[in-house]
């Protein structure tokens, strides 16, 4: 057998397809008599819809035109509640909801005609902030404006914050996030009742989009196919989205008969797509003389904007995550998700979890300096450790290491030293401050309790006749490497090349159902979904006797000829099974949350300008436990990228709401750091490998998001003494914290 193939950096399957331009996007690709579908939106946040006027300047019989009186079944987006209309038809919940659609071959002129559509709306009192939903002035959804409610609770809390040497409160917030992946939400579509419906486009979950067009469509299943075009990052933005437009996009096809391309401008997509959800966290924490945590009492709310979407699960995460890798006796965690009169937000990377973190480490810091502690002697003395419990009762049973994470990410930076130094010359004056400043975390890998129970993923390995090696599952390549780690896997496993293997393109028609693209179960779970359908077409041949137990490539090759020669297909499939000893209370809420989790220790140094009131990351450490790394090189790029969002959404990109709606949705005025305004990240990973990922790996991709905020807040926190709350951290946040610390 070949040397292995998981833990190299090998090139990236479509790398070459991408680089040449041969690669296709769904808006490359352009059929005959193709029209092009427009979105006509509501003009205000909240109303009663009057009158849709079309202007008589226009000759609207040369255009397709839908209202939710054409939809043919039913009229809300397939997910979790089921309460967002495709198209609004009596009331509009948020600004930007999609009204009427409108397509024509001629893409200008359906620009110029979606213009040229008025609609009339009474207005009715909006809900624009958390406050005002929990206040219940004006009631938008349900009975009290909550989506959906958690609550976490182990030992007494109430009576440990009594008896507790050192109380510390504290209120955190967090602001929305723009995923602003590189390609822009599109959709192509053809459909008519006797075909069916057929949509390909960007996106990360073929199958949810499958389930939304059946029952938008009111056809069984089989007559919808789903086919994922190469697609331009996604970061959460394109998994439940797309549903929404792929209906849009099928409904304009539907009735025209004609294909139908939609592709979101910029401003469209930031507009009108979902968003990070923002969140306001209360903390009380109770210690003990010695600095050891007797409580925390933790109130954490998400804004789920006008539709409930994916918020109970955003919701569920973040809950679970709020306390953090630390042993703790009493914890109570109370969570809300609620309605709020702005566009639905969503799915994006680390899905509630660093907004629970952020508030977590930044009380952390502030907890120790009551103690009288340092910040890493007081997380010392507080790390959760093998055999001790989570919030949840998980036990944890994998070796977590958190002291030695943290030792290593601490001399990377050099952090004692330089801690002692930057006081120092803090504290001579001048026009800059520096500061370095960490958060320790970890990140739960998979869908939460019961999630990837209920899932069933399966995957399927076809082997031809010469031995080519076909790799079926509905996971999506979105940027983050999945086509290569599963060809590694793949190879591994069977013992050939990882150019031998070819990932099939997910496609409904062809793929089973592995689930979605998200949760950081790509590699972990679906991975070793792949490595146990490939290993079993190995054991196939080998117990046929056509493969001895030690092989090469031509002995794989021959061995598939004369199998398949005799028995006339090879194939294998493996569906999910939870590993054993883990359980999970849904109702109460208990258990074994995740099969297993990645732990880290990250550390940030920054420069502050006193005169603009900038800040600037220069150095960057993250030091993770991520099980076995696949790919070096990818499992790398993960760790930068997500730590570059932590950076924006940590210092520059601020939504700006005005009446629900965002101002500023232009890459000139929402404000993303570029590669200029990023430090050196310099990475680490310690592999202890998990044995129930494939070749012992774990899931990494929202991980990096959860430790940039806090750990560069606490670094600005330190070298300005100023009490640091609210994200974005922007120049005009830090300059009013600075002046309230003063007076």
């Amino acid at each position: 057998m070949d040397a292995p193939q998981t833990g190299r950096s090998v090139r990236r399957k479509e790398g070459r397809a991408k680089l040449t331009g041969q690669a296709l996007y769904v808006d490359d690709v352009a059929p005959a008599g193709v029209l092009h579908g427009v979105t006509v939106r509501s003009p205000i946040a909240r109303g009663v819809v009057t009158g849709i006027h079309f202007d008589p300047a226009i000759d609207w019989d040369e255009f397709t035109i839908v209202t939710a009186a054409d939809i043919p079944g039913v009229n809300r987006v397939k997910l979790i509640v089921d309460d967002q209309p495709y198209l609004a038809s009596d009331v509009v919940n948020h600004a930007e909801e999609p009204v009427v659609l409108v397509a024509h071959a001629d893409r200008a002129r359906a620009e110029d005609a979606r213009r040229r559509i008025r609609i009339d709306v009474d207005p009715r009192p909006p809900v624009f902030t958390i406050d005002e939903a929990l206040a219940k002035r004006e009631v938008i959804w349900g009975e009290d404006n909550v989506f959906k409610r958690y609550r976490v609770s182990k030992g007494d809390v109430e009576r440990a914050l009594g008896l507790a040497a050192i109380v510390v409160e504290g209120e955190y917030e967090t602001g929305a996030q723009e995923q602003l992946y590189i390609e822009p939400n599109g959709m192509l579509a053809v459909a008519d009742p006797e075909h069916g419906i057929t949509v390909w486009g960007s996106m990360q979950c073929p199958y949810y989009i499958h389930a939304a067009l059946a029952r938008l469509f009111a056809v069984p299943e089989e007559r919808v196919r789903v086919v994922q075009m190469e697609t331009g990052g996604g970061f959460g933005g394109k998994e439940e989205y797309p549903s929404m437009l792929a209906g849009h996009a099928a409904l304009l096809a539907w009735k025209s008969k004609r294909p139908v391309k939609m592709i979101y401008g910029r401003a469209e997509d930031m507009v009108a797509t979902t968003k990070r959800h923002p969140s306001r966290t209360r903390h009380r924490t109770a210690i003990d003389r010695e600095g050891r945590l007797l409580a925390m009492d933790i109130d954490f709310v998400i804004d789920g904007g006008a539709y409930c979407t994916l918020s109970p699960v955003v919701l569920s995460r973040g809950t679970i995550h709020a306390a953090g890798p630390y042993s703790c006796p009493n914890v109570r965690v109370s969570a809300r998700a609620v309605a709020t009169s702005v566009p639905p937000h969503g799915a994006f990377r680390g899905f509630g979890a660093p907004q629970s973190i952020f508030a977590l480490e930044r009380q952390m810091d502030r907890v120790a300096a009551a103690a009288g502690l340092s910040p890493e002697e007081f997380r010392r003395r507080n790390f959760i450790r093998p055999g001790e419990t989570l919030a949840v009762g998980q036990t944890i049973k994998e070796p977590v290491n958190m002291p030695a994470l943290l030792d290593r990410a601490l001399a990377m930076s050099s952090y004692r030293a330089k801690r002692e130094r930057f006081t120092r010359e803090n504290g001579r004056g001048g026009p800059a401050r520096k500061g370095i400043g960490f958060a320790t975390f970890m990140h739960g890998a998979g869908f939460t309790g019961s999630g990837e129970v209920h899932l069933r993923s399966i995957v399927s390995v076809d082997v031809s006749r010469e031995g080519n090696v076909r790799v079926l599952a509905a996971s999506t390549e979105i940027g983050q490497g999945t086509n290569t780690i599963f060809s590694q896997i793949a190879a591994d496993a069977l013992g050939i090349d990882p150019d031998d293997i070819e990932i099939v393109r997910p496609d409904t028609s062809e793929v089973p159902n592995s689930g979605p693209t998200v949760a950081s179960r790509t590699c972990m779970v679906v991975g070793k979904l792949v490595e146990t359908a490939a290993l079993s077409i190995r054991h196939t041949l080998v117990d046929s006797g056509y493969l001895g137990a030690v092989y090469d490539r031509e002995h794989f090759f021959a061995a598939c000829e004369r199998y398949v020669d005799a028995f006339g297909r090879l194939r294998a499939s493996s569906q999910y099974e939870p590993p054993s000893g883990l359980t999970w209370d849904d109702e109460q809420y208990v258990g074994d949350a995740y099969g297993t989790y990645a732990w880290a220790a990250y550390v940030a140094e920054v420069t502050v300008d006193l005169t603009t009131w900038t800040t600037r990351v220069d150095d960057f450490v993250a030091v993770q436990e991520v099980g076995r790394v696949i790919n070096p090189t990818l499992a790398a790029g993960q760790i930068e990228g997500g730590v570059a969002q932590g950076i924006g959404w940590a210092l520059y990109e601020d939504v700006v709401w005005r009446e629900g709606r965002m101002l500023n949705a232009q890459m000139t005025n929402y404000i993303m750091p570029a590669s200029m305004d990023l430090p050196d990240i310099r990475v680490y990973f310690e592999e202890v490998p998990y044995p129930n990922g494939p070749g012992g790996a774990k899931g990494i991709g929202e991980l990096p998001m959860d430790g940039a905020a806090p750990a560069i807040v606490n670094a600005v926190a330190q070298a300005t003494g100023a009490n640091l709350t609210r994200l974005p951290l922007t120049p005009e946040r830090l300059m009013a914290a600075m002046e309230m610390s003063v007076a």
